[in-house]
């Protein structure tokens, strides 16, 4: 019997679990613990339309402050998990208190990675917070030379972002193109070209060496020597999962919370949902961790639903990782797992008009899609890899739909 259960979370992944338990008929004691003190609001527009200015902070909460209340929640904002005592089924707080559970879900997201040796200058950037998203902003209406390091998605909307605001931008990425660690070389040259053609000065297969300046950032060295200047660094090269609180636990770890593949969470009655958590994913075999906000949604159903249920009616979660990016008038959206080393096919579109889409197979299976300003296409390639279709029939079925009528 779950009389008590305590998220520890306090954004997407946190959230959505809480209101799926309640929605699911939970009515006991729900605590939701979160290390900011602003209730959960949407983190995909702070690299966009916040750090733009088109778009203010009170239009990110993701609930209604009426909503929120009707959660009956026992709210623990602003005050971070600092350990876990699974041995007395209690979670401790920064400050000592202990709140007791007999289901705990752990929603902590993850951090920013940072450059080694990062020296304390003022002008060097993550964003993964509202308020590193309006500390960036404020600087950047100084019109500041901006350089970005790290050309993920995350780097890449930022410099896109800073590019729109009419600022001088580097992107400076150690991969020969834009996520190449994910697509193949020519769809990373045609990311690569979409911010030349913006304006961004884009250095590839560079590593950064260090930062120059007395008390505020003035520039970045490469390892090679060259000296990109730069009034405002943002520094986006991945994030890691947050899981120090949790550190001689007795809960198994690596790279997240290391869960089976009904995100039970290697003790009994803890789950894990959103970036923090790391299981097998039977629709692909692998083990696999999300960072992206679909997954969360996702994942934060299923593991409220997994806490209620208990072990005997445990459902695998087995989804489709689906992610999107707006980087200028582009919408970039990926389905599936996919590698560098895939078979591709583009099925719609060229690469050269940049709205197209792009099939991934391997093993004669189709694992992956990537769309460019072709939303509804992606859509049905979702389902397709869902299925588990053969990457042959889903070439010929994605190039019938996609022939003139």
């Amino acid at each position: 019997m779950l009389e008590s259960i305590v998220v520890v979370g306090g954004s997407l992944a946190g959230l959505r679990c809480a209101e799926a338990l309640r929605g699911q008929g939970y009515s006991g004691r729900l605590a939701l613990v979160g290390a900011e003190a602003r209730p959960p609001y949407d983190r995909p527009p702070l690299s966009k339309e916040v750090l733009r200015g088109a778009r203010d902070e009170a239009s990110l909460a993701l609930s209604k402050p009426e909503a929120l209340a009707a959660l009956a929640l026992d709210l623990h904002l602003g005050r971070a998990a600092a350990s876990l005592d699974l041995a007395q089924r209690a979670v401790v707080l920064e400050d000592g208190e202990r709140l007791r559970f007999d289901g705990l879900v752990i929603a902590t997201g993850a951090t920013p990675r940072r450059l080694p040796a990062t020296p304390p200058l003022a002008g060097i950037f993550v964003l993964r917070t509202l308020d590193d998203c309006l500390r960036l902003r404020a600087e950047l209406e100084r019109g500041p030379r901006v350089a970005v390091v790290g050309a993920g998605f995350i780097g890449a909307e930022v410099a896109a972002t800073c590019r729109q605001r009419g600022l001088e931008v580097t992107l400076l990425e150690t991969l020969p193109v834009p996520l190449g660690s994910v697509v193949p070389r020519e769809i990373g040259e045609t990311l690569a070209a979409i911010h030349r053609d913006a304006g961004v000065t884009l250095h590839c297969g560079v590593r950064v060496a260090g930062f120059t300046g007395a008390t505020r950032v003035e520039g970045v060295r490469l390892e090679a020597g060259a000296l990109i200047a730069a009034d405002v660094v943002i520094v986006g090269i991945g994030v890691t999962p947050e899981t120090r609180w949790l550190e001689g636990s007795g809960l198994p770890l690596g790279d997240g919370v290391l869960c089976d593949e009904t995100l039970a969470a290697g003790a009994p009655g803890v789950v894990a949902a959103g970036d923090v958590a790391r299981w097998h994913n039977p629709l692909f075999g692998e083990s696999m961790r999300v960072e992206h906000w679909t997954n969360a949604v996702e994942q934060a159903g299923a593991a409220a639903e997994r806490l209620l249920a208990g072990p005997a009616s445990a459902k695998p979660f087995a989804p489709v990782p689906f992610v999107w990016s707006d980087q200028y008038d582009r919408k970039i959206q990926l389905a599936g797992r996919v590698s560098p080393q895939d078979e591709i096919q583009i099925v719609d579109g060229t690469l050269a008009e940049r709205r197209f889409v792009a099939l991934f197979g391997r093993a004669g299976r189709l694992v992956g899609a990537l769309a460019m300003n072709r939303p509804r296409q992606l859509i049905a390639c979702r389902k397709q890899i869902r299925e588990g279709r053969r990457f042959e029939d889903a070439i010929a079925e994605a190039r019938r739909a996609a022939a003139p009528a």
